[in-house]
């Protein structure tokens, strides 16, 4: 009779062994992803400003390419369908001739090929003097701080950020510089050389150190509200801005107010509605914008100048310039009319001013004056009658002392 040896605990020591080496081989991989993912997303090192911008001016001409075939597609259908609407005209008014682009190059002498381009050194100028008077108003009475304060926590603003303080504001000491500008006839692909408008295309070049500062929390509302908090402060500054500007006019245009009843043929002429003429501008795709972002994360081991947020910030706001103001989008700002008028002059009086036209005012004048002294007095009335009013509510409410005891009465009340 054979007894059985003693091999069963080999099986046992494998399997533990096993299991410790499955458990080491996973906690060492999440570390190492745990690390990867520290290094190259948060601490990875941002590629250069040259290959940015060459790598954003590319992808922006492969959009506005497919941009403006779309466009010129849908101008072209629409004005083939569209019909010749013109004003009443008169008899009296006399119409000259039709202006084209290339008669307006005539009459200036202009040659779009041979002439120079031009400094704008005047323009610089005006310009300055315009941003420099802008700077002085915004900082009376903060109004710059409080509007900036408004619009952050608008409703735009994400729920999961706290109120946002505005912390640091620099508008700058340097002003930009436009130059080489020159003028050329632009379409849009359904018109012909006459009916393209002047198109003013200059370099825009500003380099100068511009600053939004703005400190906030992150709110962590899951699973309960407020279970993490998190302190950021950023403050992004424009260290310089350069690329090309288009500036044209678009003139006012005339076309007919649609009606439900227009599709039929007893329809009655609908009135026109005039477009009023405006300043359009926009840059062109490859324009550069530099900026420098600084960021501090944490409440008390804090972590500086996240590169990753950087980059966050920066495709940020170009994505924002991209939407709004560069080609083949463009901002239109509607220009006032420019036909002299009595109400816009400024200045000392006139001789007929002078004469008749003062002595006739002075009666108007006299009425107006009157009139306001009027509604000043009715105005002060009120708000005497008001106070008299709210001052005797609140003596009604207020508890009376007794004349001959140290007890407290309301008015009114019945005696003992």
């Amino acid at each position: 009779m054979t007894l059985p040896t003693a091999s069963q605990p080999a099986p046992q020591q494998q399997s533990s062994l096993t299991f410790i080496e499955g458990f080491l081989l996973g906690q060492l991989s999440v570390v190492i992803l745990i690390g990867a993912f520290i290094k190259f997303f948060i601490f990875g090192d941002p590629p250069s400003p040259e290959t940015t911008a060459s790598a954003r001016a590319l992808a922006r001409r492969k959009r506005d390419d497919g941009q403006r075939r779309s466009f010129s597609i849908n101008s072209s259908s629409a004005a083939a369908g569209k019909s010749d609407i013109r004003a009443p005209s008169s008899n009296i008014l006399r119409h000259p001739p039709r202006l084209t682009t290339p008669i307006i190059l005539a009459k200036t002498y202009y040659n779009v090929n041979a002439h120079q381009p031009e400094s704008l050194d005047w323009f610089n100028v005006l310009i300055a003097q315009t941003i420099a008077q802008f700077r002085t108003d915004a900082h009376q009475d903060e109004a710059i701080l409080t509007s900036l304060t408004n619009v952050l926590n608008g409703s735009q603003k994400p729920d999961f950020l706290s109120s946002i303080k505005v912390t640091e504001v620099s508008l700058g000491e340097d002003f930009p510089i436009l130059s080489n500008c020159r003028v050329h006839p632009v379409g849009d692909g359904s018109t012909g050389p006459d009916e393209a408008r002047l198109q003013a295309r200059m370099d825009v070049d500003l380099s100068d150190v511009i600053t939004l500062g703005v400190e906030t929390k992150i709110m962590l509302n899951w699973p309960k509200p407020l279970t993490a908090v998190l302190p950021v402060a950023l403050a992004v500054s424009i260290v310089r801005f350069s690329g090309t500007l288009s500036v044209s006019f678009l003139p006012s245009a005339s076309h007919s107010t649609p009606s439900a009843n227009s599709a039929t043929a007893a329809a009655p002429q609908q009135p026109l509605s005039t477009t009023p003429t405006s300043l359009a501008f926009s840059f062109l795709p490859d324009y550069r914008l530099d900026l420098s972002v600084r960021s501090l994360v944490g409440s008390r081991s804090r972590l500086q100048d996240i590169p990753k947020i950087a980059q966050m910030v920066e495709n940020r706001l170009h994505a924002w310039i991209d939407e709004r103001c560069v080609e083949p989008r463009v901002q239109q700002v509607v220009l006032p009319s420019l036909w002299p008028r009595k109400k816009n002059t400024r200045g000392p009086p006139s001789e007929e001013d002078d004469g008749l036209g003062i002595r006739a005012m002075e009666p108007v004048r006299d009425v107006r004056e009157e009139a306001r002294r009027e509604v000043e007095e009715e105005r002060r009335r009120d708000r005497e009658y008001h106070a008299k009013e709210a001052t005797g509510f609140a003596k009604g409410l207020r508890w009376r002392s007794r004349a001959e005891g140290g007890g407290y009465e309301m008015p009114g009340a019945m005696p003992p």
